[in-house]
């Protein structure tokens, strides 16, 4: 098996060709790229609030965890952007109905502009089982 693997799902926005994996299997750990509200069926962003959008970037995580083998459970570290540390308790809500009841260590940063305008990125490494 190579030492690293590219992960690719149609069940979550596409890479930028050229620059990113969506994530990488390497060493029995799986590390996702950053995921923003982007709905992989349509391409667009999700319209709404931050809970809205927290909503959609999990759910592309998740995608992109179950197709390298592995699921929600087994993240191990989350790292959090967002555009505005007012929106962290939005934020929060909608993040803890997701993680069980081992919840991976974090980190959680306002920044000054993410991709796509928008106002929640989020990247996940996880363990395969």
């Amino acid at each position: 098996m190579p030492a690293k693997v590219a992960i690719l799902t149609k069940n979550a926005p596409p890479p930028l060709p050229g620059v990113l994996s969506q994530g990488i299997v390497a060493n029995g750990t799986v590390f996702c790229s950053g995921q923003v509200a982007v709905d992989p069926a349509t391409g667009k962003m999700v319209e709404g609030d931050i809970a809205a959008r927290t909503h959609r970037v999990i759910k592309n995580l998740q995608a992109v965890l179950e197709a390298a083998g592995t699921t929600i459970e087994n993240v191990v570290k989350v790292n959090v952007f967002i555009d505005n540390m007012d929106n962290f308790a939005k934020m929060n809500e909608v993040y803890m109905q997701y993680w069980g009841d081992v919840k991976p260590c974090r980190t959680c940063v306002a920044v000054k502009t993410l991709p796509l305008g928008t106002d929640v990125e989020i990247e996940c490494t996880a363990v395969l089982p």
